[in-house]
């Protein structure tokens, strides 16, 4: 059983640059040969090649170069082979037919993508780590009480967002005025030295 070809991937190819056609030309036949019954079709309007339920890798030209890559391509390259270019597929920017790997490693990749959509492996998802909430601007009575003092100033503004966030909480929350004054008097202090709201409690 072969897969189709489909006639939007040669004029996809037809259009392309006159340097893009022949590396276009030779990864749909590299990864034709290599697996015969791969559905061709258009994803994001570039050429992707679709095998066992899945996206098995495309290409795409651009005015002055063109890329190819595996959908799980951090699965399918050792690291040391994958460009430092990620948007860039997995190749780098492909000007010329010898800046890609040879058709038997191609093809060996190609192999190992087929291998990974016929066992249905998923592509490890990104942990990315939360991005830091902006620290509220401090109130006026402490702003005050650390312009007056250049180390507590110098302390808090090298502080985190965090930090920050912690001593404005701990004024505003006050519920008497001579409470939030004592606080402000502390957390300069504090700020003074270093010290984060919670130091008591930490090692450091």
């Amino acid at each position: 059983m072969t897969g189709n070809r489909d006639p939007r991937v040669d004029a996809y190819i037809e259009k392309s640059a006159e340097f893009a056609q022949p590396i276009l030309k030779h990864l749909r036949s590299v990864v034709q040969a290599a697996c015969p019954q791969a559905d061709e079709t258009l994803k994001w309007s570039m050429p992707s090649f679709m095998y066992a339920g899945g996206i098995l890798c495309g290409m795409a030209a651009f005015k002055q170069h063109c890329t190819f890559g595996f959908w799980k391509g951090s699965l399918v390259l050792p690291p040391d082979k994958i460009s430092d270019e990620s948007a860039a597929g997995q190749f780098g920017r492909i000007t010329k037919l010898s800046d890609l790997p040879s058709k038997k490693e191609l093809t060996a990749y190609i192999k190992k993508a087929m291998k990974l959509n016929e066992d249905g492996v998923k592509v490890p998802e990104r942990i990315r780590p939360p991005k830091p909430r902006p620290a509220p601007p401090p109130p006026d009575d402490l702003l005050v009480a650390l312009n007056g003092n250049k180390a507590a100033k110098t302390s808090w503004d090298a502080f985190s967002p965090s930090c920050k966030r912690e001593y404005v909480e701990w004024i505003t929350e006050a519920k008497r005025d001579e409470t939030r004054q004592k606080r402000v008097a502390q957390a300069v202090e504090w700020i003074g030295e270093g010290k984060q709201r919670n130091w008591k409690y930490m090692n450091c």
